[in-house]
């Protein structure tokens, strides 16, 4: 039997260095970068990331500081002499929505190929770099090369000036990321003295009713529990116990995208009996894929409420940076991230029932 050092973990969907990228490559640096600006522009909704390397060797790296970083005005620039690889670019294009790539210099997942005649040579020698043609573009007229065909067989062709039409196929590309449910469970109910999830507001238990709720505007909904609960929680939902152990909420979260990370989450805690099916729909309604996560602003505290959140797949790597730093608290990382927030036509439904003082009108 062939032994294992290490756990296999389920792993993010990525590329060299982003989640949905896209080299740019067959003509010159400037007409990829005139391109690339042109597109991001037309797809202003999403957040385009930009990936290029510098024709000049001293370009940007005139001090002799290891790292700088610099607030332009709103724009912030970093600058280091430290080596980089994709590993540890990954985490400055997390939050893209769509990466390009400069085809020229550093090699993407998928890959535009631009008919250029001036470039013709020079792509016949990196045909290795083409592993995934979605898109051909034509230039100037020109028609695509024979030692082309078996790359781009039934991959469709725009000619290079259509920035309407190169925009509307990589918005295309942008998906919306399937939803899970998480209802949280996990906690041990000390105020309440007795499982909140076990209480009958709606003619059932309020962890049915709840995941009932998710599970409408879900493709799967789990309970997360302790792994002491699974013995004893008998319920129509699978249950998915924490695997960050003593994290409370954020552990139950970060359990939840350990197992599935490419998935989105719509995550909501046991103990809001008053949110219903109008609530949870609000929220969906309001979800922007281009956040992090999609949350509710809580009238009393004037804080993201972070137990009835959509956390996209893009916050697992940022709650466990924040983790790294020594934080476990899901409302920190929302206050501190680019979020959607939202302004409940309904506020009362975000109230949490935690102790028995509470029960009082249920």
């Amino acid at each position: 039997m062939k032994h294992k050092k290490h756990k296999k973990l389920t792993k993010p969907n990525q590329g060299s260095f982003g989640r949905n990228e896209w080299s740019i490559i067959g003509t010159t640096c400037a007409d990829i970068q005139e391109l690339a600006q042109k597109v991001s522009s037309n797809l202003g909704e999403y957040k385009i990331a930009y990936l290029d390397a510098s024709h000049s060797a001293n370009e940007g790296h005139d001090s002799n500081f290891y790292l700088s970083y610099t607030d332009n005005s709103g724009v912030h620039q970093f600058s280091t002499k430290g080596d980089f690889n994709k590993w540890q670019l990954r985490p400055y294009f997390n939050e893209a929505d769509m990466l390009l790539i400069n085809g020229n210099h550093f090699q993407g997942v998928r890959q535009i190929v631009v008919i250029d005649s001036k470039k013709e040579i020079s792509l016949s020698k990196k045909l290795d770099r083409l592993t995934d043609v979605g898109l051909v573009l034509l230039k100037d007229g020109h028609q695509v090369y024979e030692f082309l065909n078996e790359k781009i067989e039934g991959v469709p062709i725009l000619n290079f000036d259509d920035t309407n039409g190169i925009a509307h196929f990589l918005r295309k590309q942008i998906q919306k990321p399937e939803l899970f449910g998480l209802l949280l469970m996990g906690g041990k109910s000390t105020r309440m003295g007795r499982d909140k999830g076990l209480i009958d507001y709606h003619g059932k238990p309020q962890r049915e009713y709840a995941a009932d709720l998710l599970s409408v505007h879900t493709t799967k909904t789990f309970l997360s529990c302790r792994a002491d609960q699974v013995e004893d929680t008998d319920s129509a939902f699978e249950l998915l116990p924490d695997t960050f152990l003593g994290l409370g909420p954020y552990g139950g979260i970060l359990s939840a995208f350990q197992q599935h990370p490419n998935k989105a989450w719509l995550v909501m805690a046991v103990d809001l009996p008053k949110m219903d099916k109008e609530g949870i729909q609000e929220l969906v309604n309001g979800r922007n894929i281009s956040k992090i996560a999609t949350a509710f602003l809580n009238p009393e505290s004037q804080f993201p409420e972070p137990l009835i959140t959509i956390w996209e797949p893009k916050s697992y790597p940022i709650l466990l940076d924040f983790l790294a730093q020594g934080f476990s608290c899901p409302r920190k990382v929302l206050i501190n991230s680019d979020i959607q927030l939202l302004t409940s036509k309904h506020p009362e439904k975000l109230m949490n029932v935690n102790s028995p003082s509470d029960l009082d009108g249920f």
